[in-house]
């Protein structure tokens, strides 16, 4: 493989050119005539227009796209996240026009971009599963006396869908009827399908994701976990890797069963196999991402492994160059997704030009970014201008140097979620480990970000310090192990 097309933009863009780069491989870009002078196209040893602005009128052509990789002699297509990254017709046609689609085969896409079907073809592997409707359901009758035999709440959810849109939760039988017609309707816009289902509804659950990475040669592994329970509309925006409440048996038990549902689809590549984990710690099979996640970043951190450089060794038939006693965790990493959004304002986008951009540098930090001071956010794609990563020997060291980090962050012309990400950083219920998908309903206030933040700083500076004692309690005596260190703050979580 000698010539590689990023069929994306932005920042993974910029992430999957460096890697290539590294890998002696020759780079082409695509952009929109909103990223004509966006760091990608700079970075690429060739760029070329693929469209308008409009992601319908550019990135999504994946038609054209192929064109483009066709006649400038591309060897494999890498499609990022988004977009184009989990569509097996496009994956098909590149394969179909001699070109690698440097992900898993069209046949995980399908299985796995259906939730229903993912259920379907994990029911041999023994995998914990939520209990629910196996297949589509519209009729409403049927719908509450399937809720009233699991129980209330329930959650509606389309079949199709991913980032919150056609999904309900529904507390009550007298609500069921209108929130169906909602989700229904909501999942016919977003996805040309209104197919949806019910499960039960976790109350308070950790939304953990398990990384795993097959060749073509039947070897697999799992790369640990993430904990990704910050989020808002059902979309993450803080997190961290491992989780602060996973024993090493649960973890096993985890990426043993992420293991399962990869094999249950022939699984090639690298893949998200997503979770939830509710108060008692029983595990439910939520969904597979067939693709690169935009938090891989901390699974890299604590693993020493390069994803994408993983990627295309898969792409070009190579065997897996570890096997799983060879992988251990190595501290502790947490990323903020730092969104053109104003969290004092329902975190609704904010446009406008990057007038100051300066990211913030170090030891132990990695930005990943796809914009420059000058530049515009486009009002096109998604509202992420950086990820920001951190790693450190601990859990509470990496919170420690995010707070330095979101400091000297400078970002002046658009609102962002950096006040935000101080927030969580400082916030009692993170710093414990004792926090749920809900910790932005359960905590968060817009007005918080300007009136609570120096008694929160108070809290967390009592915290911290507690546990750093405790830490150094636990170093006097008995030596915790450097690869489990997930094991030692499920124990503390309880003690603070």
């Amino acid at each position: 493989m000698q010539k590689i097309l990023i069929a994306n933009r932005g920042e993974i863009a910029v992430r999957v050119i460096r890697s290539a780069k590294e890998m002696g491989i020759k780079t082409v870009a695509i952009y929109s005539d909103a990223d004509l002078h966006s760091p990608h196209v700079k970075m690429a040893d060739e760029a070329f227009r693929v469209g308008k602005a409009a992601s319908s009128e550019s990135y999504l052509l994946g038609d054209k796209i192929i064109e483009i990789a066709k006649a400038h002699g591309v060897d494999g297509i890498h499609p990022g996240y988004g977009f184009l990254s989990e569509n097996s017709a496009f994956a098909k046609k590149a394969t179909n026009a001699g070109i690698k689609f440097i992900g898993p085969q069209p046949y995980a896409i399908e299985v796995m971009g259906n939730k229903l079907a993912a259920k379907e073809a994990v029911e041999g592997y023994n995998i914990p599963m939520l209990g629910g409707t196996k297949g589509a359901i519209t009729d409403t009758e049927e719908a509450k006396a399937i809720a009233a035999k699991i129980g209330f709440p329930v959650l509606i959810k389309a079949a199709a869908g991913g980032g919150g849109k056609g999904m309900r939760v529904v507390e009550k039988a007298e609500e069921l009827e209108e929130q169906m017609k909602r989700a229904i309707s909501e999942a016919e816009s977003a996805f040309g399908d209104g197919s949806v289902f019910i499960e039960k509804y976790i109350t308070s659950p950790r939304h953990i994701e398990i990384q795993v990475l097959f060749d073509s040669h039947g070897n697999g592994v799992y790369l640990f976990e993430r904990d990704c329970s910050i989020q808002r509309r059902h979309q993450k925006v803080v997190e961290e890797a491992p989780s602060a409440v996973l024993s090493p048996e649960l973890r096993k038990e985890m990426g043993e069963a992420a293991l399962n549902v990869g094999r249950a689809c022939q699984y090639e590549g690298a893949g998200t196999v997503e979770f939830l984990l509710d108060e008692n710690h029983k595990f439910y099979f939520l969904e597979m991402n067939t693709r690169l996640q935009v938090e891989h970043p901390v699974t890299e951190m604590i693993s020493g492994l390069d994803l994408v450089k993983e990627q295309i060794k898969v792409a070009r038939g190579e065997k897996l160059g570890f096997t799983q006693n060879d992988l251990s965790i190595n501290g502790h990493s947490i990323e903020l997704r730092l969104y053109a959004e104003d969290p004092a304002n329902n975190f609704l986008p904010s446009t406008g030009k990057l007038k100051r951009y300066r990211p913030a540098s170090g030891p132990g930090v990695r930005i990943d970014d796809g914009f420059e001071e000058g530049m515009s956010i486009p009002v096109y794609y998604d509202p992420m201008i950086a990820k920001i990563v951190v790693h450190a020997n601990t859990r509470l060291e990496a919170i420690e140097r995010m707070k330095r980090v979101i400091d000297e962050y400078e970002v002046d012309g658009i609102e962002t979620t950096l006040p935000f990400g101080s927030f969580v950083m400082n916030h009692e219920a993170f710093i414990s480990g004792n926090y749920s998908t809900h910790f932005v309903g359960n905590y968060f206030k817009p007005e918080m970000l300007n009136s609570a933040t120096p008694e929160m700083e108070e809290m967390a500076a009592v915290l911290s310090a507690h546990i750093f004692n405790e830490e150094k309690k636990e170093k006097q005596g008995e030596a915790v192990s450097a690869n489990e260190p997930s094991q030692k703050w499920q124990a503390r979580r309880w003690e603070v």
